[in-house]
């Protein structure tokens, strides 16, 4: 907190979350000032957390809810953890799955407005909060295992994951800003990486790079210069493609520019569920399993860092550090990962449907 000598209100978040007392001395002070909850803790690059969080947004209650967003447990999604079963989805699920992601996609966009520098990602997703309701949408993220944001904003050295806080952007930043939806009992999830301000060319450089594998591994073969904005024809995305082939792709394109691929998190399957099969390595030589067929709806989402693939965890709070033994009973999206060399990792992604003949971009931009 402030130190001031009449400190004495306690943060009520950190209580909450069971982290170390914080103490204020007025609520304005409490407003005003931010600080470090884990002072000890070896972080790997420059970024820290700013502390307080701010409190829980509302959601009206005329709005369907995920039914994780009472207790923060996934339960239907549970239910199915360890199935190998990749659903093939029917023309209405598909219906509202493109619904969805049309609404995802118009969210992110009013959340990329305000990315810029001096703009809290608290603000960030005040933003992405508000246009959620305004489409009488529930913010996925929103309690999805306790997450207490309806956005993550990942910052720099942060892969994925992101909680948003009182980090003011600052010239020469990148950040990733990632939208989930969920909308008539269905999710959509897209996201992308923003340059902030004056971003030097290594920074341009990886973000460009992340782009195109992304895109690459939509379309294996068209120009690595075109971002895809609307459906593709030609496309490694196709009924018959094995899913283990999508990391082949996207490590060769970030391997040539001598970037590395994030191991640890991986695309998934996206419907009444926010994450099923199947399960999508973005490196090469995975093990991943299955065949795309038609009706079948996922993302790809590679992270890509400028230095070495390896990460390790922040102790948000709502999560602990965990070690690899630990981790292979924890669902990747319930850690805030960071590289761990400190340097910088971009993301992009975007929720596909196999069609009959190739691929439909559900969140392409408009």
């Amino acid at each position: 907190g402030c130190g001031g000598d009449s400190s004495n209100l306690k943060c009520p978040t950190c209580s909450k979350l069971g982290l170390p007392d914080a103490f204020f001395c007025s609520q304005d002070c409490f407003k005003s000032t931010a600080y470090n909850p884990w002072p000890n803790y070896h972080y790997t690059g420059l970024l820290r957390p700013h502390y307080p969080l701010s409190p829980t947004r509302l959601i009206p209650e005329l709005i369907q809810r995920p039914d994780y967003a009472n207790d923060g447990k996934p339960i239907s999604e549970m239910r199915i953890r360890g199935s190998l079963k990749i659903e093939k989805l029917s023309k209405f699920d598909i219906e509202q799955v493109r619904t969805v992601c049309k609404i995802s996609r118009e969210v992110l966009n009013e959340g990329r407005k305000a990315v810029k520098v001096g703009v809290t990602t608290d603000e960030i997703d005040r933003v992405v909060h508000e246009a959620c309701i305004e489409r009488d949408s529930y913010p996925s993220p929103l309690n999805y295992h306790g997450f207490p944001k309806s956005c993550c904003t990942s910052v720099n050295e942060v892969i994925c994951h992101g909680i948003p806080d009182k980090y003011e952007l600052k010239d020469g930043d990148i950040c990733n800003l990632d939208v989930s939806v969920f909308f008539n009992g269905y999710h959509g999830d897209l996201n992308e990486t923003y340059l902030v301000g004056n971003v030097d060319e290594k920074g341009r450089k990886l973000v460009e790079t992340t782009r195109n594998c992304l895109d690459q591994a939509i379309a294996m073969g068209i120009d690595a210069n075109i971002i895809f904005t609307s459906n593709i024809k030609v496309a490694i995305v196709r009924p018959g493609t094995l899913y283990r082939d999508i990391g082949n792709q996207i490590q060769k394109i970030a391997g040539v520019e001598g970037f590395s691929v994030c191991r640890s998190f991986v695309g998934h399957g996206i419907h009444r569920h926010l994450h099923c099969t199947p399960n999508i390595p973005h490196y090469a030589n995975n093990k991943a399993v299955g065949t795309m067929k038609a009706g079948h709806i996922f993302t790809i989402e590679p992270m890509i860092s400028e230095g070495v693939w390896q990460d390790r965890y922040w102790n948000d709070g709502w999560t602990v550090s965990y070690s690899k033994l630990e981790l292979k009973n924890i669902i990747d999206s319930d850690l805030q990962a960071v590289t761990m060399d400190g340097k910088r990792s971009a993301q992009f992604e975007e929720t596909l449907l196999v069609t009959e003949t190739g691929v439909e971009v559900l969140t392409a931009n408009f």
